[in-house]
């Protein structure tokens, strides 16, 4: 992930969220082929009337914190789920849904592209949240195990800096 494809929280007072503002699959359509291949809003996209995205939440615990770190991907569907997901744009009785993850977190060093994941949708007009399948790659043990508070700085100076 570059930095102009990123969004954060506001200020640095209190922590931010990190996330991607779209599927990595986006940066490699020609900018003069957007129109005709892609379809992004803030939470969706299809490329190519073939691949299907929802953003999501992964949220990392942080120790001793009464809050979790927030970090915006994608995650592909089938196209029956995003067509689910759309008919259903604000229902918790959905999902979860399979999905491999769309972007490449460069804060962790493993490869975070195309990890598996499982989308669940909260209703309430809330991102799903985004569950890693339980590996030894550090991003789900991150998620499973919690990090510190200086870990969780450390990842969103990889971004702000």
């Amino acid at each position: 992930m570059n930095n102009q494809s990123h969004q954060y929280g506001q200020g640095h007072d209190s922590l931010p969220d990190i996330g991607c503002d779209r599927p990595d699959i986006v940066l490699e359509i020609p900018e003069r082929e957007h129109e005709e291949r892609l379809f992004l809003t803030e939470d969706l996209c299809v490329v190519d009337e073939e691949h299907f995205f929802v953003r999501g939440v992964i949220k990392i615990p942080i120790h001793d914190l009464e809050r979790d770190l927030g970090i915006g991907v994608w995650v592909s569907h089938s196209e029956e789920n995003y067509m689910t997901y759309i008919k259903n744009p604000d229902s918790s009785e959905i999902g979860p849904f399979f999905g491999w993850l769309s972007n490449e977190l460069s804060c962790y060093e493993e490869k975070t592209y195309c990890l598996k994941t499982m989308a669940h949708y909260l209703g309430n007009n809330m991102r799903p949240e985004i569950d890693l399948e339980p590996t030894d790659h550090p991003l789900s043990l991150d998620q499973k195990n919690g990090i510190s508070l200086q870990r969780a700085w450390d990842l969103v100076h990889h971004y702000i800096k």
